[in-house]
C-alpha cells in the first residue's frame, strides 16, 4: 500500500461522510471550518499507457483527520478510517504543531482502540480521563512537542 496524504475537497465530503459513519453536509462543514487531511492509497506504476485513464488509476480514501488551533494548541478533532493509515493521519497536526511550537490533545474514545494505538505509536501519551461522548468514557492523549 502506497499512502499519500492529500488535503480535503468539498467533493471528498460523501466518502468520508461514509467513512465516518456523518451525513455529508456535516462533513462537508467540517471540511470548511477546520483542516481536514486524508489518507489515499494511490494507485501503482500506469506502465506504458499512463495517458489512458483506467478505474484502476482512481485513488482509494483510507481515512481522514480533522484538527483546528485554539490558545496555542492543535485539536484533533476527527480520526476516521482504516487503521493502517491513522499513524499518517496523526502525523499531520503533529508536523504542523511542531512548526508552530504548539502542542497537539486527542480525546479519543476508550472504545476506539484503534484510534488509541495510532496515538500511542504517534508519539502521543495518555494523560487522563476526558469527556464522556453519548455515555462513553474517553481518555485525553497529548503530544508536547518539546519531550
Amino acid at each position: 500500500m502506497d499512502v499519500a496524504v492529500r488535503d480535503a475537497v468539498e467533493d471528498d465530503a460523501e466518502t468520508l461522510g461514509a467513512i465516518a459513519g456523518f451525513p455529508a453536509d456535516a462533513v462537508r462543514n467540517v471540511i470548511h471550518d477546520r483542516t481536514v487531511r486524508i489518507a489515499v492509497d494511490r494507485p501503482g506504476d500506469p506502465g506504458p499507457n499512463a495517458d489512458t485513464p483506467t478505474d484502476d488509476d482512481a485513488e482509494s480514501v483510507l481515512g481522514f483527520v480533522a484538527f483546528d488551533v485554539r490558545d496555542a494548541t492543535v485539536h484533533v478533532t476527527q480520526l476516521a478510517g482504516d487503521p493502517d493509515a491513522a499513524e499518517h493521519l496523526l502525523a499531520e497536526p503533529v508536523r504542523f504543531a511542531v512548526r508552530e511550537g504548539f502542542d497537539v490533545a486527542f480525546v479519543v474514545p476508550d472504545a476506539d482502540a484503534d484510534a488509541a494505538a495510532a496515538a500511542e505509536a504517534a508519539g502521543f501519551t495518555a494523560v487522563g480521563s476526558g469527556p464522556r461522548f453519548d455515555g462513553d468514557s474517553t481518555t485525553r492523549y497529548r503530544f508536547d512537542p518539546d519531550e
